[in-house]
Parts: structure tokens; sequence; C-alpha cells
């Protein structure tokens, strides 16, 4: 017990860690004391992390046959002493700021880390896997990396780790008041069905969209099981924006067709996680990010950035992942939008986490 009522006080903190990070704007500061507010109230403990690269602080470091990595520069170039941890971006992920909104520590780590401590279990780790999706012929076909079902062996395993450093009481305690995110989809429609040629040949791009959700209900609904009360589910990206997607498909904008099936599909997800909330009495949270993304594109200047059309590293059009090794980066990363042809600029991720924070708030 005496490791959730540290908890508890570690919350009273969470809007002066906060502020660290945010500009000084007053909206979001008064979004910050908020969620410290509902937090404490609410005894919100810790943040548990599934989902793909978006979310990834360096699991796939630890897996061996898997070219889907970002242990080197220049990913992580600002981060810390530049120092290439397996985000696949140059600083922090959005999931490493609603951490520190929480007030626990400044980055979640990956529960593969070999350096993970056992206080890390209390403060939240990511169980997330660059390269997975929905669909596990994702990631066990096509990129080598943890399908959402390993994800969740790993998350069992860490609650008998759990259990085994507090007792099995204050070990349940924290997993039910944990705040679960789960951020993926993007590779399923990229990698396995416009690229990988197996889902299409199975399924029209609509059923392969329910195919999906299906694959979200049956593990939403084991999460459930498993202790699961406070789950966050990230909609999917404008992927039809990415520079590597308008480079291949020839488009000078976004690719409206591969956008139009990101919406629908949120909405797909919206209208389960609603059901799913009644059926299993849970609480659900969606992050809408497409609108985030689509409206910083389209006014980048409002945000500060200056290039919203490709990536700040090597050519920004087409290069990402192992591609990247060794390559020069723009000079000034915080006018990106896109740090490489798929991935996001810490920037960015801030913007990103800003929406979470809201949404979770809203929630609670």
């Amino acid at each position: 017990m005496k490791h959730l009522a540290w908890v508890a006080v570690n919350l009273v903190i969470v809007i002066l860690l906060f502020e660290v990070v945010v500009t000084c704007n007053a909206r979001v500061v008064h979004s910050a004391r908020k969620l410290r507010v509902l937090a404490a109230k609410y005894n919100v403990t810790c943040i548990l992390v599934f989902g793909d690269s978006s979310v990834d602080p360096g699991n796939n470091n630890n897996l061996p046959n898997t070219w889907h990595k970002g242990n080197f520069l220049p990913y992580g170039k600002d981060f810390g002493h530049s120092n290439p941890t397996g985000r696949f971006t140059n600083g922090r992920l959005s999931t490493d700021m609603i951490a520190e909104a929480l007030g626990y520590t400044n980055t979640i780590k990956a529960y593969l880390d070999q350096n993970l401590m056992d206080k890390d279990l209390l403060h939240g780790v990511s169980f997330a896997s660059g390269g997975s999706g929905y669909d596990d012929f994702t990631a066990d076909n096509i990129t080598n990396v943890m399908s959402l079902r390993k994800q969740l062996d790993y998350f069992k395993e860490y609650k008998t780790r759990l259990g085994k450093l507090v007792g099995e009481e204050s070990s349940h305690r924290i997993v039910e008041n944990a705040v679960f995110i789960l951020s993926m989809g993007t590779n399923d429609f990229l990698q396995n069905y416009y690229i990988d040629p197996t889902r299409s040949q199975m399924f029209t791009i609509a059923q392969y969209q329910g195919f999906l959700i299906n694959c979200m209900e049956s593990y939403i609904t084991e999460m459930h099981s498993l202790g699961v009360t406070r789950l966050m589910v990230v909609g999917m990206e404008p992927f039809g924006c990415m520079p590597m997607i308008k480079t291949l498909t020839n488009n000078v904008d976004c690719n409206k067709e591969m956008n139009q099936v990101a919406l629908s599909f949120n909405i797909l997800l919206k209208a389960k996680l609603l059901t799913l909330e009644k059926t299993l009495h849970m609480s659900t949270i969606f992050v809408d990010i497409y609108g985030v993304i689509q409206n910083t594109l389209q006014n980048p200047t409002k945000y500060g950035f200056t290039e919203s059309k490709k990536g700040c590293c090597g050519d920004g059009l087409t290069q990402f992942g192992a591609s990247l090794k060794g390559l020069s980066t723009c000079t000034n990363r915080s006018k990106y939008i896109y740090w490489d042809a798929v991935h996001f600029t810490e920037k960015m991720y801030y913007i990103i986490a800003e929406e979470s924070v809201k949404s979770l708030i809203a929630s609670l």
C-alpha cells in the first residue's frame, strides 16, 4: 500500500512537471491543472502502452529478426546527448509527454529495455513494437516484430512481476487505475494491405476495415479480462499525407483515397469503442489525431512549422528506418512536422500529446 500512497503524493506535483514542458499558453496551463485534479481524484496510477512505432520507445532494439529499428542516429538526435533509444523520432514520443503530465517520469521505458528497474514498473511501461498492428499477420509475417498478441503476453508477465514487487492487492489496484494507451493501425493498411498482396486478395478495403475492428474488439475484450478499466485508443492519422506515400503515389498533396480510408476507419473504431464501453462497463477514450494532424498540415505556420511536405532526415521523401542510418538532417528540427518520410518530429508529437491530455480530461 505504501507504493500507492507514494503514487498519490506524486500526483500533487503534476502541474509543476507539466508546465515545464508546455508553453505559457493559458489554455494549456488550465488543462494541466484540471488533469492534476481529476487524476488525483480518480487515483490514476500510471500509463501502460501498446502499439506500433508511434509509441515504441525501444522494444524493437531487443528483437533480433527485424530490420524495423531506430536505435541509430539520426533517430534520437535531440534525446539527451543525441541518444538513439529506439524511438522513431528525434526526441520524445507523445506517451513520454503524457507520462510527464501525470507526474511520474519524463520518459516511458520499453518493457524489453535491459536496464528496466522495478521502480519503472510502477511508473508505467510500453509494450509497443514498431511495425505491429491490429492484424497479427502484420507483425508476424511482414515486419517480424511483436504482435499485439505478444504485447499482451508481456503485459501478463508484467502483472506477475508487479505482484511480486508490491503484492497482489496493490498490483490489482495499480492496473485497475492505470490509463492504457493503444496506438496502431497504420501498418495494417500501408504494409499489410497496400504493399503486401495477401490481405488485399482476401478482402476489399471495407471488408479489411471490418476485420481490423473485429481484431481490435477481441483484444480489448481480453485486456478487460486482465483488469483494464480505462483505455485510450488513438485514432488513425491521415496517412495519405505521409511524405513517403505522396511520393510513391505521385501526389503533390495528400492521397485523398487513403485519407478517406483513415477517416472511415476512425468512424468504425469510435462506434465500436462506444459499444464496448457499454457491454464491458469500462471507460474508453478516443483520441482523434486525424483532425489535429490535418489542421497542422494545412496551417503549419500557426504552430511554428515552416516545412510540412517532407521530413527532416535524408531526402525527406522516401527514407525511414534503416535507410536513414548515417544520413544528415535539417538544421532547424522544430520547423518540420515530419522527422523522416513516415514519422513525426518531437514537436509534432507534443501537439498530439496535448490532444491526448484533453481527451483524457474529458473522460475523467
